[in-house]
């Protein structure tokens, strides 16, 4: 009879590291099926490996404890039946009716729970389907599946580890397990909740992505979502480093010995939004800037020049003061006083001021370009010292140090506001189109001059930027060969170009009908 209690002890060992085994497994499968695990497969396998060798382990080690127990009774010609006996006498009777009643509530729990999640998840899947069928926006569609994914996959995990809870809960564990436990499950679904508003936030662009281009109206709202999408993107960006913040401190606060750094995680919070609300005010400065400055229908064109002219500055000094108040905050939530930090910044400047002439010179010759109106943004202008390479093209913006100008073949001149020189503007109130024309000494002028005229009267018809027809300046040279006329075509502010390229092609196709040879200059 011993030997038989003894392999039956054994055999019931042997049974609960093969459930505990067969357990560790499923749950080994089931964290390597879901796909935002899928990248860790490799750390799980060696972890389920090592732990699987450590539970078979610990079996190997009872079993050999209970037959060398048991070994040492019959050597002593004690019997184990009469020691398992009084080992089971010594244990009140209420502890086995509460063991059966417990593992029976565990075991219906159990089958709850495996029985109810399968229906669950097909719920899920069918709120899924219908939130994309509800509306004819096709561009939602994979952030809506991918939001009912998450939300599928993470919702069996919390409730697997709630009934785990609960079940410790049920057989009156020790403490320190299920506060160990709470922990994760307490994080896990503070990162659930926290990733579920952020794909909703992605539902939402995409559906705002959609109704933006169907609804693209001025007259209508959602015109200025595009000019706001960045900050949305922005938002979700920041909403992720606050649940990241506020996970940790979630561990933190359950954790004795690193409790004290929860005290500095709202911190970071106030932080994080301190940033973002700056950012958010600098978009919204710039679009009512633009609006206010740019948008009224009844400004001259001069009027609109110099308003593109002075928001690029405006722009700046917008984006510096907020910056500048941002830092400043940040600094008094740290609880550093910013007013040493100030009086040396302002002395180093000095300093630095002293030393750098050449950017004071930059600085003070912007403004000076600014306010007397040398020139604005979108004129055509040469400017550069004499003595040094000359610059022209139209004028991109105006900054306080530089000048950036557009050259006539597309390249991008950027010029110190202090090495400007001398400007020539071609766009003040009207320019004069001049092309020259090289013909043949024996050609008659009268009949030459009448076609001029004729084909200046066309160009005004065809060109709203001709101010003037066009009229022969005079006989600019003559040679024994050739004669060289200067035709002047007055148009307006910067259209010079454009307009002598046009006029010499009317000229040339004129010429040609008239069978007058041109010649070469």
């Amino acid at each position: 009879m011993d030997i038989l209690i003894i392999v039956a002890e054994v055999g019931i060992l042997i049974f609960v590291t093969i459930l505990l085994n067969w357990i560790l497994g499923i749950v080994f499968n089931k964290l390597t099926t879901l796909s935002k695990f899928k990248d860790y497969t490799q750390g799980f396998r060696k972890q389920y490996k090592t732990i699987r060798k450590i539970v078979t382990l610990i079996g190997l080690l009872l079993c050999l404890l209970t037959i060398g127990v048991n070994s040492f009774f019959i050597y002593k010609n004690i019997s184990v039946q009469e020691v398992q006996s009084n080992l089971i006498q010594t244990i009140p009777p209420q502890f086995w009716s509460t063991l059966a009643i417990n593992t029976l509530k565990s075991v219906m729990i159990l089958l709850l729970v495996k029985f109810s999640i399968p229906p669950l998840n097909k719920l899920i899947d069918k709120v899924s389907i219908s939130a994309q069928n509800y509306d004819d926006v096709e561009s939602n569609d994979e952030s809506i599946a991918e939001f009912f994914n998450y939300l599928k996959n993470n919702l069996t995990i919390i409730i697997w580890l709630t009934t785990v809870l609960l079940l410790i809960q049920i057989f009156q564990i020790p403490d320190i397990v299920r506060v160990y436990l709470y922990i994760p499950l307490k994080v896990y679904l503070g990162i659930t909740v926290g990733f579920l508003v952020i794909k909703a936030i992605s539902i939402g662009i995409d559906t705002l992505d959609h109704f933006s281009v169907q609804y693209s109206d001025e007259r209508h709202i959602l015109r200025l979502y595009e000019r706001f999408r960045d900050l949305i993107i922005l938002l979700q960006k920041f909403l992720q480093y606050i649940i990241y913040v506020s996970i940790a401190n979630l561990v933190f606060q359950e954790i004795e010995f690193i409790a004290w750094i929860a005290n500095y995680t709202n911190t970071i919070i106030e932080i994080i939004v301190i940033i973002f609300v700056s950012q958010a005010l600098i978009q919204v400065s710039y679009f009512f800037l633009e609006e206010l400055v740019l948008k009224p229908k009844n400004l001259t064109e001069l009027q609109k020049k110099r308003r593109q002219t002075l928001i690029p500055l405006a722009k700046s000094l917008l984006k510096y003061l907020i910056y500048f108040c941002a830092v400043i905050s940040i600094l008094k939530l740290i609880e550093i006083d910013p007013g040493p930090i100030l009086a040396g910044a302002g002395i180093l400047g000095i300093a630095v001021g002293l030393g750098a002439q050449a950017l004071i010179n930059d600085i003070v010759c912007g403004f000076f370009i600014l306010f007397e109106n040398y020139y604005l943004v979108g004129d055509y202008i040469e400017a550069g010292r004499e003595e040094e390479r000359t610059v022209e093209g139209t004028v991109e913006a105006i900054e306080l140090r530089t000048t950036r100008i557009r050259h006539p073949n597309g390249q991008l001149q950027i010029i110190s506001n202090g090495e400007i020189g001398s400007i020539v503007n071609y766009s003040k109130d009207y320019i004069y189109a001049t092309v020259d024309i090289s013909v043949s000494n024996q050609c008659n002028l009268e009949h030459l001059c009448k076609i001029i005229q004729e084909v200046g009267e066309q160009l005004k018809a065809d060109e709203p930027d001709v101010l003037e027809p066009t009229q022969v300046e005079g006989l600019e040279n003559f040679a024994k060969e050739q004669l060289l006329l200067r035709t002047l075509t007055k148009v307006k502010p910067g259209k010079h170009l454009h307009v002598q390229r046009v006029l010499r092609k009317l000229l040339k196709l004129t010429l040609d009908r008239e069978e007058i040879e041109l010649s070469n200059l």
